[in-house]
């Protein structure tokens, strides 16, 4: 199998803007397939190319009419409903159809892939609505929408309008898609666009991983937290890699800090022996002290995400395989979406409970009788008469309890359907969706977190002791959302902050 697009490659092209070269596929390969399909299919059935679909299998379909059933396959499945998904999804999904196909085991012309190409490179981006997958025989109805564009049909995101494509492609001087064998079945079967929502949520949720890391470290620098529960040796006796690379992390960003309490210093020698009670806590909450160990598990749901979707975005994903190699055409599943389907409950799951964590970390700040050294919300006016963060956390509660609702896996929501011949189904691009929603969630309470953390440290006059790392953050909230004393909206910043978390 041919490596021919990485997930940092879809990044360039989809968030970059980087053009797909030609040169980068295996074209020789891709022809060789479609010949090899062309003269094997003249004498045998073969489920798609002189068949029907799906329960329609068992009906041959008459050779003048072969054409016509790979039209019909595009036409008859454009019928999905709800809104468009977004650019950048839509872009995705079709980068990966094209490095699916690319593979040379799905017997499609050059031409198709050429098409796709185009498309891609001109930002010309189909209609392709939120509902309709049920993500086997992969996404059926929504790369119908897909393909129904490249016939010159349908409509496209073009320029941030919402044109007819036929009129684009004369525009542009494009010739829409020629059928030659079986570029209809092809096109609309395989798991793209779930995987290319997927690999869009990966680049978030590697982002989010990032910053509840620095956050974390900086919620510890707030607390004066003892720095042992990064502790090399501490992290190496549970063995778990995710564990020990966060507080390896951690350690890192916490260079050049000056508020981060060492236990040998304090605890460790002879100037606590008349103390009874000790004013500082000895062991800081778990929302603080045990963030390797609860990032460290969201680690390995990250980086095994991104294996899975790598995989996933160079397989061939049709069915039947076209295989020259072998001489065959092997009839199968490598439709179906469980992978992905899978891997997005996983990531789902694992940024509901960053977020959960996120959400305690922020409770610390604002709860007076818990930190002891902050004011109660971070409440620099006049108490009573001001509220500080204090309707921030209603906010951050809410979301986070929404996404604790969305928690619940997708991929055990099989229905059977299409006459039960799709028996069990992944529901993968549902999952997906769900995905973003949470990941949308959790950027949203850390962008109420990292402005606490803000207001915490001009709270406690600690802004010049922080480690660079805390500190460039702390300027980049503050180049947004200056220190609060009076009671005014700030919903704009914070929106404007959750932009610099995503994209910065």
């Amino acid at each position: 199998m041919n490596q021919i697009i990485t997930i940092d490659n879809i990044k360039d092209i989809v968030c970059g803007g980087k053009p797909i070269e030609s040169d980068q596929l295996p074209w020789q390969e891709i022809e060789k397939s479609y010949v090899f399909l062309k003269d094997f299919a003249k004498d045998k059935i073969i489920y798609g190319i002189n068949t029907g679909f799906g329960p329609m299998a068992q009906w041959r379909v008459d050779d003048q009419s072969l054409k016509g059933l790979q039209y019909n396959i595009i036409r008859s499945h454009s019928t999905g409903a709800g809104e468009a998904l977004p650019d950048d999804f839509v872009k995705s999904a079709m980068v990966v159809r094209l490095s699916q196909l690319a593979q040379g085991y799905s017997g499609v012309h050059p031409d198709t892939l050429r098409l796709l190409i185009e498309m891609i490179n001109n930002d010309i981006l189909p209609f392709i609505p939120r509902h309709g997958s049920v993500g086997a025989s992969g996404d059926l109805v929504q790369l119908a929408h897909m393909a129904l564009c490249m016939l010159g049909e349908g409509k496209v995101h073009y320029h941030g309008e919402w044109r007819d494509t036929s009129g684009v492609f004369a525009e542009l001087g494009i010739k829409p898609l020629e059928i030659h064998i079986r570029e209809g079945l092809s096109l609309v079967n395989g798991t793209s666009v779930m995987t290319g929502i997927g690999i869009v949520n990966q680049f978030a949720a590697e982002k989010l991983l990032d910053w509840a890391v620095l956050s974390s470290v900086w919620m510890n620098e707030v607390a004066a937290s003892y720095d042992d529960f990064m502790a090399e040796p501490l992290q190496q006796v549970r063995r778990h890699p995710g564990q020990i690379e966060i507080a390896r992390r951690m350690r890192e960003l916490a260079k050049g800090s000056q508020l981060l309490s060492s236990r040998q210093h304090v605890l460790y020698d002879e100037s606590h022996r008349d103390v009874k009670v000790f004013k500082h806590k000895v062991q800081a909450y778990y929302s603080l002290r045990c963030v390797p160990q609860i990032l460290g598990p969201i680690l390995e749901v990250v980086e095994n995400s991104r294996r899975v979707l790598e995989e996933e975005l160079n397989c061939a994903s049709d069915n039947p395989i076209v295989d020259p190699e072998s001489q065959n055409v092997y009839h199968g599943g490598n439709f179906h979406g469980d992978y992905t389907s899978l891997e997005q409950d996983k990531l789902k799951i694992a940024m509901v409970r960053l977020t959960m964590t996120a959400e305690r970390q922020l409770n610390y700040l604002f709860h007076d009788r818990i930190n002891g050294i902050l004011p109660p919300f971070l409440n620099l006016g006049t108490l009573g008469l001001n509220y500080g963060m204090q309707a921030c956390q209603f906010t951050a509660t809410s979301t986070t309890a929404e996404s604790q609702t969305l928690a619940m896996p997708n991929y055990v929501h099989s229905i059977p359907n299409n006459n039960d011949n799709q028996d069990i189904v992944s529901m993968g691009t549902n999952t997906a969706l769900l995905c973003k929603q949470v990941l949308d969630n959790a950027f949203q309470v850390m962008a109420i977190h990292m402005v606490a953390l803000a207001q915490a440290s001009d709270c406690l006059n600690i802004v010049n002791k922080l480690s660079p790392a805390t500190r460039k953050e702390y300027d980049a909230i503050r180049r947004i959302i200056g220190t609060r004393v009076e009671d005014v909206p700030f919903y704009d910043e914070l929106r404007e902050v959750e932009g610099h978390l995503r994209y910065y």
